[in-house]
């Protein structure tokens, strides 16, 4: 239940006042790190992991990021940011958590803080990778279909612009979760470079998919490598470049560009009415 963890009344102060002026507009002064610097943040490696936070940090402006409950839903990462001075909402997944697979607590938490930007008139950037909503009977008893689907609900209602940045995996329903339902609802959707697309993992719909196939290959070497195999040319069929020619993202992008992207939506925001369209958030 905890926004921002501090250690004592006077940082809760300075916290408060911090979290404050997201609401009350840009900032004239601002500094943003070197942007080629995100062109080297995601591994080459595709099934490596790596720390998010070092893109949000780095991608949005110098010391503006402000995340809100970090002890909750680890899965997905919230956070208030600025880019050129003008704040928004972050929305991003967390790989170093389930592979970056959205649980019920992480649907919550996202599906709550889209709900507080709409209320304060707040643009949000989705940073997606992700394989998907999670599954298993773990995920069952925990409600989860209820829970995911309020990422739906409320991203399909959204008042504010939105747009999608694919960082990597962009998997299935929770990769359409990360783009207010549809590819096609943001204000735009790129991907980087590293991004790849399917309708769920690639590992797993070569298991599942070809299971037949890979279960009467009796020499456990040979079903190795065809079961590589296959997972390489799905992988090469589904790279953003290729789903890019289908017209099924906007462009694939340099990283170091994505802050233009962002500057165009802010830009372009309509911020004609200052009356919210939501006249309440979830207190959950």
């Amino acid at each position: 239940m905890i926004d921002v963890l501090v250690a004592d009344e006077a940082e809760a102060v300075v916290v408060a006042r911090k979290y404050l002026r997201y609401l009350q507009g840009p900032t004239s002064a601002w500094e943003a790190a070197d942007q080629r610097e995100l062109r080297h943040v995601i591994p080459e490696n595709r099934v490596r992991a790596y720390d998010v936070r070092t893109v949000v940090a780095s991608l949005f402006d110098t010391d503006s990021v402000l995340e809100l409950r970090r002890g909750f839903g680890e899965g997905m990462i919230t956070a208030f940011a600025r880019v050129e001075g003008r704040p928004l909402g972050v929305v991003a997944n967390n790989p170093a958590h389930l592979g970056g697979a959205i649980d019920s607590d992480a649907a919550d938490k996202a599906a709550r803080f889209l709900q507080l930007c709409d209320s304060y008139r707040l643009p949000v950037v989705l940073l997606c990778d992700t394989p998907g909503f999670m599954v298993g009977p773990e995920s069952e008893r925990a409600g989860a279909v209820r829970h995911m689907s309020r990422l739906f609900v409320t991203g399909a209602n959204l008042s504010v612009p939105f747009g999608t940045i694919v960082l990597r995996k962009g998997y299935g329903l929770g990769a359409q979760a990360m783009a207010g339902g549809s590819f096609k609802a943001p204000v735009f959707c790129v991907a980087w470079p590293t991004g790849e697309f399917g309708g769920m993992n690639l590992e797993g719909a070569v298991r599942l998919g070809m299971r037949r196939e890979l279960d009467a290959i009796t020499d456990e070497s040979e079903r190795l490598n065809v079961e590589a195999t296959m997972i390489e040319r799905m992988y090469q069929a589904g790279k953003a470049i290729n789903t890019a020619t289908f017209f099924e993202i906007d462009d694939v992008i340099d990283p170091a560009d994505s802050r233009r992207w962002i500057s165009m939506m802010l830009t372009n925001a309509d911020d004609s009415s200052a009356t919210p369209r939501r006249s309440f958030v979830d207190t959950w």
